[in-house]
């Protein structure tokens, strides 16, 4: 599971960066707190908030009886969560845009592939 969950990780780390590098072409400046987000930035914090979702999907499946639900239970609200600090940090419409892209990019890469994971592994047939 850990491996798959890596591979989800890098690639949602990858597609925040490509979709960063995009939105950024198109005129998002990725201003938070009179500060720019760099693009690379983006990758990195993929990934580790991606590997958080990880040791949870791996606690939900040695604890729970129906990991995959819970898991998908949790996600969602922590998505929900994340779109908060861009709505307060953002600078400007485009900015607070394109960082709830962001995040939805990158949780819609990791979530399916932590749900699916979970569903084989723990389904005994």
């Amino acid at each position: 599971m850990v491996a798959a969950g890596l591979l989800a990780a890098v690639g949602a780390a990858v597609a925040t960066v490509l979709v960063a590098v995009l939105l950024e072409a198109l005129g998002a400046d990725f201003e938070v707190d009179g500060g720019a987000i760099p693009v690379a930035g983006f990758g990195s914090i993929t990934f580790l908030f991606s590997v958080v979702g990880i040791v949870i999907a791996a606690l939900l499946l040695r604890f729970s009886a129906d990991p995959d639900r819970r898991f998908l239970t949790v996600a969602v609200v922590l998505t929900a969560l994340s779109l908060v600090p861009p709505v307060l940090w953002g600078h400007g419409a485009g900015t607070v845009l394109a960082l709830v892209v962001l995040h939805l990019v990158a949780a819609g890469v990791v979530v399916p592939a932590l749900v699916r994971v979970l569903r084989r592994v723990s389904d005994p047939a």
